[in-house]
């Protein structure tokens, strides 16, 4: 049977062993979510205590990382979502994409009810990737593509 959070605390204190495990292995995320059959974004979002794990994929985490076992149930438990309590964010990264949300939100917003109509972008149903990638004046860019679907406000 599915369970769920009512409360973040559980999942923080996991995201903490998994994070000193990650380290004290000298893993990447990427390292982690292989095997999973999972996307890398998925994988890491669930082991920051932002989505539930499948079964097989818990496994595969909990093993790689010799978690204790209640971290394979853990893992599989629907959690309390959201990672960044209230306020602006302090974090220069995360701030960063709130910044661009700040900034542009808007313009995303009335380029989606031009094209699309009357609706919202799913995050439910949606894929998260990054790329690193040269910039041709030197350092490198990231690519970062939100590809959520699409679902329109319906009259009732």
């Amino acid at each position: 049977m599915t369970q769920s959070q009512y409360s973040q605390t559980p999942r923080l204190a996991l995201t903490d062993a998994i994070i000193d495990a990650k380290a004290r292995k000298n893993l990447t995320f990427e390292d982690i979510a292989q095997g999973t059959g999972l996307s890398l974004a998925f994988v890491t979002a669930a082991l920051l205590g932002q989505h539930p794990l499948p079964a097989d994929a818990a496994r595969v985490v909990v093993d790689r990382l010799e978690l204790e076992e209640d971290a394979f149930f853990l893992l599989q438990t629907i959690p309390v979502r959201g990672s960044i309590p209230g306020g602006i964010p302090t974090d220069p990264t995360i701030y960063r994409f709130y910044e661009m949300v700040q900034v542009y939100g808007s313009t995303l917003k009335a380029l989606v009810h031009e094209q699309f109509g009357d609706g919202i972008i799913s995050a439910i149903d949606f894929k998260l990737d990054i790329k690193k990638v040269d910039d041709p004046n030197g350092g490198s860019r990231a690519v970062i593509t939100l590809d959520g679907k699409y679902l329109p406000t319906k009259p009732f």
